[in-house]
């Protein structure tokens, strides 16, 4: 049995889809099976069927990392159709995880990989949607964050739209920090008040593990990151670096705000170092390290306390971040001194995996939603967190 929803475009009646993610972290790319089932009340559950993550090896990070500074319109071409061909393998490897057949997927829902970022004047993401739909042989949605542009918003965050139908709490206020390369968060009311997308609060915070990754390759190229925070918890930061870096005027920015790379580039990482060295006789690379999990962690709980006037009890910390013990410890505590100062009341953080399931297939999934309300005909975006004109449907759709 087929639906059309465009002509001349058949697509299986089906709510499955994959959903594949590339991020600002520069590790590889996520991808994620999921079913959504929809209740006779609007309810939507999400339900994992498989997750797999591709690294990407250490000359294809450095092509990416290098077309975020400046590449030849040929390395741009090729980039986009390389880029589509590794979220290509990685769809098929997750199919194969989840034993589903690809007649039975609806359609695979790509972010691809942002190389530029520019709100609201352009936004750029690599992965060619017709290699993946000519590797797989299965119709693609993809470009989400243009349409959002388009209509005057920032073009991200865009997995509010995620955590508001798919991680409500049933009945408190929930917020939800995404700690990719980039940090993003949604405040959500209760689910028991019902869908209410205008009520939902959403912005990135600044830097995720970006910056605190891009020191750790610097300072110690065999490492891609600071495994668990280990050397971050032997280092002692140096609080007037983080003060005076949050004095930037992304941080003091009113939202709906986003930002990424254009902001946190190498010379910017580079530039930390060398500050930090300038402060601290004798810092050693533990030090330099810790600074960056302190900017990333103050940042949030500035963030909270300028920005957020939500009743929020609990904080669900998602992404790669959220493995970094020394990140996570740190944005307790920083949380906790904001709230001395009178900021808001306290929260519950936990990790985003011991409430849902893997945190680090959550914009995967997100991105799955995304694809799946495009097919449906439905906005994809919230107004209040991307500052759009109004709702719209998302994604440019390749067929089969």
């Amino acid at each position: 049995m087929t639906r059309d929803v465009w002509p001349g475009t058949a697509r299986p009646e089906s709510d499955v889809l994959v959903g594949l993610m590339s991020g600002t972290s520069l590790d590889g790319i996520s991808a994620a099976v999921v079913r959504f089932r929809e209740d006779a009340h609007g309810a939507i559950t999400p339900e994992l069927l498989a997750f797999v993550q591709y690294a990407y090896d250490a000359p294809f990070r450095s092509r990416l990392a290098a077309a975020m500074r400046a590449a030849s319109p040929e390395e741009y071409a090729r980039l986009d159709f390389d880029v589509g061909a590794r979220l290509s393998d990685a769809a098929v490897a997750a199919m194969a995880e989840a034993g589903v057949a690809r007649s039975d997927i609806a359609a695979i829902a790509s972010h691809g990989h942002t190389v530029w970022h520019d709100p609201p004047r352009a936004t750029w993401q690599f992965g060619q949607p017709a290699v993946i739909a000519e590797r797989t042989g299965l119709p693609v949605v993809a470009d989400f964050r243009v349409r959002d542009l388009a209509a005057g918003g920032q073009g991200a965050p865009l997995v509010p739209i995620a955590d508001a139908l798919l991680f409500a709490a049933p009945d408190h206020w929930r917020a939800l920090q995404n700690l990719g390369g980039i940090g993003n968060v949604t405040i959500v009311p209760p689910a028991k008040a019902g869908v209410a997308l205008n009520a939902v609060h959403a912005f990135d915070t600044g830097p995720g593990v970006c910056v605190i990754d891009g020191v750790t390759r610097l300072l110690r190229p065999e490492l891609l990151f600071d495994r668990d925070g280990l050397l971050a918890r032997s280092g002692e930061a140096i609080g007037e670096v983080v003060d005076a870096l949050l004095t930037h005027l992304f941080f003091a920015a009113t939202p709906p705000k986003s930002t990424g790379r254009e902001l946190f580039t190498t010379e910017y990482i580079a530039a930390l170092v060398t500050t930090c060295r300038a402060a601290r006789n004798g810092c050693s690379d533990a030090d330099i390290i810790a600074t960056a999990v302190l900017l990333t962690a103050r940042s949030i709980a500035l963030a909270f306390e300028r920005f957020v006037a939500e009743p929020v009890t609990e904080l669900l910390v998602s992404g790669g971040g959220a493995r970094n013990h020394a990140l996570f410890d740190a944005i307790e505590r920083e949380l906790g001194v904001a709230r001395a100062r009178g900021g808001y009341s306290a929260m519950r953080i936990r990790r985003f995996d011991d409430v849902c399931f893997n945190g680090d297939a959550k914009e995967a999934v997100a991105f799955a939603l995304l694809g799946w309300l495009h097919l449906k005909g439905r906005p994809g975006n919230v107004r209040s967190a991307t500052g759009a004109r109004g709702p719209r449907v998302l994604g440019s759709y390749t067929p089969a």
